[in-house]
């Protein structure tokens, strides 16, 4: 079941509610990598390669396909990628972008 699916089946919607700000910062806390832009998460990668940007890139999006939950990629450079996650039916950013930017600080991809 997707993530989406089981916030559904808790609040009775598609997508979960923002966040409150007291809930963002602590949710920030534990993504010390990542920063709030407006209403946005954003992360800045630098790989060591080519090869390595884009293959995290792909294994970003297959993690974000399963939840059924899609960042914003942009690779630039040679070498960089920047991720931005909002919940954009909602305008901001809710439990969706917390739950898929901890998963991404798992992949561990160099």
């Amino acid at each position: 079941m997707s993530a989406w699916k089981r916030y559904w089946q808790k609040w009775g919607m598609a997508r979960p509610p923002l966040l409150s700000e007291e809930e963002l910062q602590q949710a920030l806390q534990e993504l010390p990598l990542w920063q709030r832009e407006g209403n946005t998460l954003v992360r800045e990668f630098v790989a060591p390669n080519f090869a390595a940007a884009v293959g995290l890139l792909t294994a970003i999006a297959v993690v974000a396909e399963a939840m059924d939950h899609h960042p914003d990629l942009f690779l630039y450079g040679w070498n960089k990628l920047r991720v931005i996650l909002s919940t954009h039916d909602r305008g901001g950013i809710t439990e969706l972008d917390i739950t898929l930017a901890k998963k991404i600080e798992e992949l561990r991809f160099f």
